[in-house]
């Protein structure tokens, strides 16, 4: 490969995969799952079987009760406490492995957001930020569901924008309490819960996390919100009228609550999309079931190639977001490791696992809540008039997959911070960009390289994916170079180039699994990956010129902007590839299996 990428032969930093190629054989994938994993995994799907699915309509009529009650059979099963310490009552399990839980439950509607935030948000603040006495009191009981968590951050004017925050804290003057004078708004399993994670401005500018519990003088919550999805999931206004908080229920320190939110957020966007990816599995699925047994002019309507080509294009969006969902949990995994072994506890480590990856974290959020829209709006088309109807699941899946795009950050800013955090480590030298765009640069100006020799296995597609980064080095260097402190303001220009990276990254991770794969088991038992991994890269080529095309557009002129939209052809160039052929090998493997068959 060309020298302005790197081989790795080590495990990446964050956001290095940039300038640096991963070796397949470093890189984790699904089918690397042990046995105790696939048995967690399957204990997910049962419990939503028998425990969860009969019930939906039950659940989405927040029938007072039943929500608190499923997510107790869930403490009793372990699925609460995966990722919590045996010390705290906990499973202790790896990060693979929790993720695997929150993929596991992510086909359960409603009951899928009540777990999520329960395990996530609810629980990990204190977990990774409270004190001894604090984990020792709240984290067990938070464990077995006996308590129930929640978040507090949102406001009615603060919503992206969260340290814009209006709810005030002060101290009492016997000093023993905090008054919170506020309220918060969109709170997941707020009806419900025991225990909340509330953020609050200490002396009007000091950003600081409490712990309030149910019951605390002066705390109320509003009357359940009306949604256009998720109808099961609580969610209420929470009201603070001179509420008072113990001082020992501040959590981390005071003015430090941004640490806390910003921290737990980068965890949560990783399991959004294993949620995401688990919803769109079973869509995925009662799609299929449908098409085959759905007739029209004396067939199923799987026979027809443009049923099919939904089918196959559902199935590659689903096998990627996977492929790059534990491409990524590997690496937090293995960072956590490195760290424990440093002498960090577990918490710092895992946060700083985190932090590391936080650059794929928001990639993996938006990619992961796209695909599940894609997947249950191409699901409602598939069921014709009969997905507009109540009665078939499928309308369910489609108005509960909209709020992906917007919690956790909405799909826009983690966008802007995708590109934003790869500047920020290239200006601070924890990413080296400044040589590998340089190269590019000159490059431009030389003969192409047509290669040669003998090609091994690959080297077609390894090289189609340097080309990418190559065009996401040149397109970003040169807006940085032009616009300077400006580029903040171009936020259209920012969205091109995430975009741009977003479907490298993926594609990179498509190509490694297969190879991986094919290594393994032998290319003729890999058609249906080979195929996938191949229709996904040919796409991609032709969606990042698009995207550089739009941003070079965006701030060059004259020749800079013909030298470089010639580069961006030379690099986004694929050789002639048949994706209707692939597609529909693809669709009738799954047709004939009636399931996601990997």
């Amino acid at each position: 490969m060309s020298s302005t990428i790197q081989q790795s032969a080590s495990i990446l930093k964050g956001g290095e995969w940039l300038i640096k190629e991963s070796s397949p054989f470093e890189t984790f994938i699904p089918e690397d799952f042990n046995e105790e994993q696939q048995m967690v995994k399957d204990m997910c799907a049962g419990f939503l079987e028998s425990e969860v699915l009969p019930i939906v309509d039950r659940i989405d009529k927040l029938e007072p009760g039943l929500m608190p009650s499923l997510v107790d059979k869930a403490g009793e099963q372990g699925l609460l406490g995966t990722s919590i310490p045996e010390e705290y009552g906990g499973l202790g399990k790896d990060f693979i492995t929790a993720t695997l839980v929150n993929e596991g439950l992510g086909g359960g509607f409603s009951f899928s957001v009540a777990i999520a935030a329960h395990t996530g948000i609810g629980t990990l603040p204190i977990l990774y930020f409270g004190t001894p006495e604090q984990k020792a009191k709240y984290i067990p009981k938070l464990a077995t569901g006996e308590w129930k968590g929640s978040y507090g951050l949102t406001e009615p004017n603060s919503g992206s924008d969260a340290l814009s925050a209006k709810t005030a804290a002060k101290l009492s003057e016997d000093g023993k309490h905090y008054i919170l004078n506020g309220q918060k708004c969109w709170i997941t399993n707020g009806g419900f819960a025991d225990i909340y994670t509330v953020f609050a401005k200490v002396d009007g500018d000091k950003f600081t996390a409490f712990i309030v519990e149910r019951g605390m003088e002066g705390f109320t919550q509003g009357p359940e919100e009306h949604k256009m999805g998720i109808k099961g999931s609580s969610t209420v206004q929470l009201y603070f009228q001179d509420c008072k908080v113990p001082v020992e229920n501040v959590l981390g320190e005071i003015g430090k609550g941004h640490i806390i939110a910003f921290n737990i957020l980068n965890i949560g966007r990783l399991k959004l999309c294993a949620a995401a990816l688990g919803g769109a599995k079973r869509a995925f699925n009662t799609s299929i079931e449908y098409a085959n047994t759905r007739e029209q002019f004396k067939q199923p309507i799987s026979n027809f190639g443009a049923i099919r080509n939904k089918i196959a294009e559902m199935a590659i969006q689903i096998w990627v977001c996977e492929s790059a969902l534990y491409r990524t949990s590997k690496w937090i995994d293995n960072k956590e490791a490195e760290l424990v072994a440093s002498g960090k506890p577990f918490n710092e480590a895992l946060l700083g696992a985190a932090e590391e990856y936080a650059i794929e974290c928001a990639i993996l959020k938006v990619y992961g809540s796209e695909v599940l829209d894609f997947i249950v709006d191409e699901g409602v088309q598939i069921h014709g008039g009969n997905g507009y109807s109540d009665e078939y699941i499928i309308s369910k899946a489609y108005r509960d997959s909209r709020i992906n795009r917007i919690y956790e950050g909405t799909n826009e800013i983690n966008r802007l911070l995708t590109v934003d955090m790869v500047l920020k480590r290239a200006m601070k030298g924890k990413l080296d960009l400044m040589g590998p765009a340089m190269n590019v640069m000159k490059e431009l100006m030389s003969i192409p390289d047509f290669g040669s020799g003998e090609e091994q296995p690959f080297d077609a597609e390894r090289k189609t994916i340097v080309n990418f980064k190559k065009a996401i080095l040149m397109t970003a260097g040169a807006a940085v170079q032009k616009l300077m402190m400006k580029i903040e303001q171009e936020q259209e220009i920012l969205m091109n180039v995430a975009d741009m990276a977003i479907e490298t990254y993926n594609a990179e991770s498509a190509l490694l699994r297969v190879m991986k794969l094919v290594e393994q088991r032998g290319e003729a038992a890999c058609q249906m990956e080979l195929d996938m991994a191949r229709t996904y890269l040919y796409d991609a080529a032709d969606k990042i010129n698009k995207y550089g095309k739009d941003a070079i557009n965006a701030f060059a002129e004259g020749d800079e902007q013909r030298m470089m939209l010639l580069g961006l052809k030379r690099f986004t160039k694929t050789a002639p590839f048949n994706s209707k052929e692939a597609r529909r090998r693809v669709a009738a493997k799954i047709i004939s299996d009636n399931k996601y068959p990997l």
